[in-house]
Order: structure tokens, then C-alpha cells, then sequence
């Protein structure tokens, strides 16, 4: 389990899942995995969902749920605990949102495949950090903080985007009802340190899928269900269940969701054929991404900086590797891309396409920035390690 909760191994898992889709979807296997995908399972007449919508709509619960205890606790205790903290970051984030969607509109603009603006914008907080443990050895905390602060932000903008633009005909009654459930769910949390743990904690689970199931009837996409639920728990029994759910998210939740997601079959037709939703989403990731978290970074580190430092705590240079991590989309983008083009079968494969070849392509060019970073660093803690024996040796 513990391999699950490392930076690295999740990384790879995510990576091999996506890939094992493409080539599952493009194989003779397809049409078997499409089937499966397409059927209905749960109790009839009553609540049922097609396996794909119960990995889309339901397993992913538990990934949001995830990460809103993480943004609870950085909320609360950690690095966006104060308007401070986060001025930084968000203004940083505010770059790599604005510019890849800019990016993004300069292929769709006048096209059908504009509705997928939201797709860029998104960072897969795993996969970054993953990056940042297998290529970032020697880089600076500040460089880490900063990074997890934006890819934080990043996810706050993704479940926004959620909640308000692929909510259709909302039923407030459900609505209602899944937010009763929440408040209680929250306000039971709170005596879980009691004696009656085991049964307070089957009441919890209860709630938990009664404001789920309410959620899903109300036309609100399920998984806010996992982030109300994520930010309204205890933050003790939140971070403990977090612990406990990690290895499970990491290891079976978001590779079957990649897996899923990257059932696509690759179109046999010139690139230049492919749609602008492809392009657009492809070289807004890394370049978008890029552009606008290092230019607004730079911005970013001059506000509010300290008068008494001789250089910001970040070097332009480090704003462009945290830019190019910044870009690798995956889970939220694959979301995303299912959501915004889910009335549009050809656009939303060429956008899961765009969304695996982006971030791809911001993984590799992450790898190398990261990887000069960290050189550069470990090459000037020598430099001062060497200096101070240098100084010892004087002084003695």
C-alpha cells in the first residue's frame, strides 16, 4: 500500500492505463469493450447506469472526495491558509487558465468544437507531483509549495467548471435533499472521536451515497457530491479517511477512469483532417500552460515581495518548469472533455485524443525543465557546501 501512496508509482499506474485503453480501443478487443462499457448495471426499474457512467459519475466520487479533504486542509492549515499565501499562486493559476483558453479559442473560435474551452485549463495534481519525485531531486521547496498551491487552485477552477457549466435542468428538490444529507454528513463527522465510531461511521457511508444518488437525480454532475462531501467532514476524520482511501484512488479509481476514458479509436486521417478541437486542446496544454504560468508567475512574484530580499524566491526559469508540469491535464481534462462534448461522439474522442497527446507532450518537456532545474540546484548546494569547508578550513 505504501507504494500506492508515493509520488512516483501512481504516476506510472495512470500513465499505463491510459495507454493500455488506447491500445484495448484500437485492438479487435474494442468492440467487446465498447459493449461493456454500454451496458446497464443496478437494479432495475429502480437505479441503473451503464458501467461507464458508473466509473464517470460514481468511482470518480471518490477521487473528488480526495482531493477536497486536500483542499480543506491547504484551505485551513496549509499552503493557502491566508490571502498571503495565496496571492501568489492564484495569480499564477489565473495565467494558466486565461492563456490556454485563449490558446484554445485562437483553432475552435466560429466551430463547434469551442464548446471545449474548460479542457485545457485543468492540472493533475498526482501526476505532477509524480514528475516532480522522479525528475526533481534537489529542486527547492519553494518550487514545490508554489507548485502544489497552483495545481490546487487549478482544481478548485476545474470543479467550478463543473458545477456551473454542465449542470442542466436542475431539479431542486433533489438538490435540496443532497444538501440535508451533506449538513448532516458534516455535523455527524464531528462524533466520530465518540464511542458509537463503528455505527456513526456506517451512518456516514449511508449519507454519503444518499447525497450522491440525490445529487445524480438533480442534474448536478455527481462527482461535487465527493467534493461537498470532501470539504464539509471533520478535517481529523477527513484526513484519516483520506489516508485510508489513498492507496484505492490511486491504484483502482483513476486508472480505471483513464482506462475508461481512453477508449478511443485513433481516427485513420491526415492530421491536418483531425478536428480543431484536437489542436486546440494539444497546444493549448503545453504552450497555454506554459506561457501563462511562467509570465503570470513572474507578475505573480513581484507583488507583495519582500524589499529586504535581493531576488524573488523563484527564478523565471523554475516558473517555466512549473508551467510545463502545469500542463499535464489527464484526469480533469479527460473529464472535462467527456462532459463538455458528450452530445458529440467524433469531438469528444478527438478531444480525449488532444487531452493524451498535450500531456504527453508536457510531460516530456517537463521531465527536461524539471530535471535542468534540479541539476542547477544540486550543482549550487556543492558550490556552498564547498565553500563553507573552504571557509572551516580558513578560519581553523
Amino acid at each position: 500500500m505504501s507504494l500506492l501512496r508515493s509520488a512516483r508509482f501512481p504516476a506510472i499506474v495512470l500513465l499505463c492505463a491510459a495507454a493500455l485503453g488506447l491500445i484495448v480501443a484500437n485492438s479487435p478487443l474494442g468492440a467487446a469493450a465498447d459493449d461493456i462499457m454500454h451496458a446497464y448495471v443496478g437494479i432495475p426499474d429502480v437505479f441503473e447506469l451503464s458501467v461507464d457512467h458508473w466509473i464517470k459519475d460514481g468511482l470518480l466520487v471518490l477521487f473528488f472526495f480526495v482531493v477536497a479533504v486536500e483542499l480543506q486542509f491547504e484551505l485551513t492549515n496549509g499552503q493557502l491558509n491566508s490571502a498571503k499565501k495565496a496571492l501568489q499562486p492564484a495569480i499564477a493559476a489565473t495565467g494558466g487558465v486565461i492563456v490556454p483558453i485563449m490558446v484554445f479559442f485562437a483553432f475552435t473560435a466560429g466551430t463547434d468544437s469551442a464548446d471545449g474551452w474548460p479542457i485545457p485549463t485543468a492540472t493533475d495534481i498526482a501526476f505532477a507531483l509524480g514528475v516532480l519525485a522522479v525528475f526533481g531531486r534537489g529542486l527547492p521547496s519553494a518550487l514545490r509549495i508554489f507548485l502544489l498551491a497552483l495545481a490546487i487552485l487549478d482544481d478548485i477552477v476545474g470543479i467550478i467548471f463543473i458545477a456551473v457549466l454542465f449542470t442542466t435542468d436542475v431539479n431542486f428538490g433533489m438538490l435540496a435533499a443532497a444538501a440535508v444529507c451533506v449538513v448532516l454528513f458534516g455535523v455527524l463527522s464531528r462524533q466520530l472521536d465518540g464511542r458509537a465510531r463503528i455505527a456513526i461511521s456506517i451512518v456516514l457511508v449511508l449519507l454519503a451515497i444518499a447525497a450522491w444518488v440525490f445529487t445524480y437525480q438533480s442534474g448536478v454532475h455527481a462527482t461535487i457530491a465527493g467534493v461537498a462531501l470532501g470539504l464539509a467532514m471533520a478535517q481529523q476524520p477527513a484526513l484519516r479517511t483520506r489516508h485510508a482511501m489513498e492507496p484505492w484512488v490511486n491504484g483502482v479509481v483513476v486508472p480505471v477512469f483513464a482506462f475508461a476514458a481512453a477508449l478511443v479509436v485513433i481516427p485513420q486521417v491526415p492530421l491536418r483532417e483531425l478536428t480543431p478541437a484536437f489542436w486546440g486542446i494539444v497546444v493549448a496544454l503545453p504552450v497555454g500552460k506554459i506561457v501563462g504560468i511562467s509570465l503570470f508567475g513572474w507578475i505573480s512574484l513581484r507583488v507583495g515581495r519582500d524589499k529586504t530580499a535581493e531576488k524573488p524566491a523563484l527564478a523565471f526559469t523554475d516558473l517555466l518548469a512549473a508551467g510545463a508540469l502545469g500542463g499535464i491535464g489527464f484526469t480533469v481534462s479527460l473529464l472535462l472533455s467527456e462532459l463538455a462534448f458528450a452530445s458529440n461522439d467524433e469531438l469528444r474522442d478527438e478531444a480525449t485524443l488532444g487531452v493524451l497527446a498535450g500531456s504527453m507532450i508536457s510531460l516530456l518537456l517537463a521531465g527536461i525543465l524539471v530535471s535542468w532545474r534540479a541539476r542547477h540546484y544540486r550543482m549550487l548546494d556543492r558550490v556552498e557546501a564547498g565553500t563553507t569547508a573552504d571557509d572551516k578550513s580558513a578560519t581553523a
